[in-house]
């Protein structure tokens, strides 16, 4: 269908379609929603609603590019060690805590955490550290898979009829706070932890079979994959959340980061102020986030 954009234009904070460099407001959004991406997404499924434009767009540079969705749900659902190699990269890292007494260099089923709403950023927007609180700030190149029907007990077969569309994510990690509280949702949670965006790309326009992931820190590749490379794909990965809990419209599944990050290396790598950290899906889209 096309790429859905919000957007802050001034004083106004607006839904849009992306059209090559330009955002074209939409005029006939549903009312009262809590979020209207959300909103949007349930009307569309819902009833058919199609969005309505005004008929001069604006430069994408003249606004600021917002999380798409501002409050799904639930918390943004993720995927731990969702492939191989990093599972791998993990398992000899030392952070492994969850897993330890595991000790298996991949899981036999998925690893599911959350990270708190509060944790969502625009493609653009300022990674905030708390520096009194963590010293080993990590980076997480990840496909958001955006639900659209709602659904509990979802069947494998029926999964990807309730995929509306496709973001990109950064899983932005606190590494100490991770392996000191065992779980991992303070680590994973930190306010502005989670850059998203710059748009979503609804279903029909993205052909998973192609799909790449790569990640820069400061123009240096560290990661790049294929979704091919995921342990366990995204049919998959709605049949099992919602085994458990019903998934909603606008709901954010992150699905895994691949090799790369910096607890991989040897010493680690984590990532300083002033580091600019650029995650690109081709066809869905790019996020740049600098580190304060």
């Amino acid at each position: 269908m096309a790429r859905f954009a919000r957007y802050r234009q001034g004083e106004s904070e607006c839904i849009g379609i992306v059209q090559q460099d330009a955002v074209h407001r939409i005029t006939n959004l549903p009312g009262g929603v809590v979020d209207p991406m959300v909103g949007m997404i349930k009307a569309n499924v819902e009833d058919g609603w199609e969005p309505q434009l005004e008929d001069t767009g604006t430069p994408i540079s003249a606004v600021e590019l917002l999380a798409p969705i501002r409050r799904p749900d639930k918390n943004v659902i993720c995927v731990g060690l969702n492939y191989h190699a990093h599972a791998s990269e993990f398992s000899s890292s030392g952070y492994d805590s969850p897993r330890e007494a595991d000790n298996r260099p991949a899981p036999s089923a998925p690893i599911v955490f959350t990270k708190a709403p509060s944790s969502l950023i625009g493609a653009h927007c300022d990674i905030v550290v708390p520096w009194n609180l963590t010293r080993e700030v990590d980076y997480e190149a990840e496909l958001a898979v955006i639900i659209g029907r709602p659904g509990r007990a979802i069947p494998k077969e029926q999964a990807m009829d309730h995929v509306w569309g496709y973001s990109v994510v950064n899983d932005v990690t606190a590494r100490d706070l991770q392996k000191t509280h065992k779980q991992w949702f303070l680590g994973k949670s930190i306010d502005t932890f989670c850059p998203m965006g710059p748009a979503i790309a609804t279903a029909d326009e993205v052909d998973l079979s192609a799909l790449e992931l790569r990640c820069w820190v400061n123009n240096e590749l560290r990661q790049d994959a294929s979704l091919k490379d995921l342990i366990f794909d995204i049919p998959t990965l709605i049949a099992t959340i919602s085994a458990s809990t019903r998934l909603e419209p606008g709901d954010i599944i992150a699905t895994g980061t691949p090799q790369g990050v910096g607890i991989g290396f040897d010493p680690p790598r984590f990532l300083a102020r002033g580091d600019r950290v650029k995650i690109e899906v081709p066809g869905v889209g790019t996020i740049e986030n600098v580190i304060t």
